[in-house]
Parts: C-alpha cells; structure tokens; sequence
C-alpha cells in the first residue's frame, strides 16, 4: 500500500471536492480521502501511485496550489536526475 498527503488550501469548497472526485475516481485502484478541517487530501493505492507530476497537475487544472506533505515515498525517488553527495 502506498500512501501520500497533500495540502491543498481552498480544497474544501464544494466545486474543488466535485472536481477532485471526477478525476481521482478515474484512476485504478486509487483511494482518497478529504480532512475538510485541515485542506489535506489523503492518497493511497493499492497499485503504484501516479507520477508526483500528474497529482499536482490533477490540482493545478482545478487552480488548486499543491504541497505535498512529509517526506517523498521511494515510489517518487528518481535517481536517475538526482546524485547522492559523497
């Protein structure tokens, strides 16, 4: 299972939460969840998740500015642009 947070500020307004669930609801085997409280949008799937690049596309179409919260999962790591310091 893989999982991420994003913090969306505006998220809880009514036209933002229709939206949200027009383009989430068609992505295979990804889940979400939304803490109106907070402006955080809960991700998990059961398969690999979508490229970081295509959620904050999700919410940028929707004019909603995303962060992602925490540490990325290795799922987001791509070694192949970045180098570890020695």
């Amino acid at each position: 299972m893989n999982e991420m947070e994003v913090y969306a500020p505006g998220v809880r307004q009514p036209a933002y939460l229709l939206g949200l669930a027009l383009e989430f609801d068609a992505i295979p085997h990804l889940n979400y969840k939304v803490d109106t409280n907070h402006d955080l949008v809960y991700l998990e799937s059961s398969g690999p998740l979508p490229s970081k690049e295509m959620l904050a596309s999700v919410f940028s179409k929707l004019g909603l500015e995303s962060r992602f919260v925490g540490r990325p999962a290795e799922v987001f790591t791509d070694l192949k642009k970045t180098q570890r310091l020695a």
